[in-house]
């Protein structure tokens, strides 16, 4: 019950900072006012948030975890580019999920050099966990070995690649094609494994 009580604060945090900031613009918009809009404290705001930051990037930030996990379960027989695009397809497609909603945060993270340095910071840990999980799957060492480092780095890269497509075009390009297209291109690279 405790659990659930959070995540209503949280989303209706994230929820509040998202209406404001779309409106108003993020350098517009103060802590207090999104706490006041969402009925709680100021104190309140700080128990589930650092920074204003980090209510927007909030959103896409359980993505490196589902990223993760989708690269976990594929089969390892597969080839790398395939794997990794199913990977990156299962965010874009939790995107998509929401897209009134995930469009309003890209967009917000794309166009705010802070929110975009802190989205930044996460794709960085994303990368790390990816290479790792890369370099579990085809029994190399990433601490000698660059291909995880590499190949996780070129996924992430079409996944920015995407959302800024998908969001620039007010998400009327279908990001599963999207998806498919970056991979088409970055796929022989991805392969070329030895």
């Amino acid at each position: 019950m405790a659990q659930r009580k959070r995540q209503l604060v949280s989303n209706e945090l994230s929820e509040a900072a998202l209406q404001l900031l779309a409106l108003r613009g993020f350098d517009a918009v103060t802590i207090d006012e999104i706490a006041a809009t969402a009925g709680v404290s100021k104190r309140t705001f700080f128990r589930y948030f650092a920074s204003k930051e980090d209510v927007v990037v909030q959103f896409l930030a359980d993505m490196g975890t589902g990223m993760r996990a989708a690269l976990a379960s594929r089969p390892v027989e597969e080839q790398p580019s395939e794997a990794l695009r199913h990977t990156v397809w299962v965010s874009m497609a939790a995107c998509a999920d929401h897209s009134d909603r995930a469009l309003r945060v890209v967009q917000l993270i794309l166009r705010t050099p802070a929110l975009r340095a802190r989205f930044l910071e996460r794709q960085d840990q994303w990368r790390d966990d990816l290479a790792a999980e890369l370099a579990q799957r085809l029994g190399r060492d990433p601490g000698i070995d660059l291909y995880p480092q590499l190949a996780a780095g070129m996924a992430l890269n079409a996944f920015d690649a995407v959302l800024r497509r998908w969001s620039g075009s007010d998400g009327a390009e279908d990001p599963a094609e999207l998806t498919d297209r970056a991979f088409a291109t970055i796929a022989p690279a991805l392969d070329s494994v030895e």
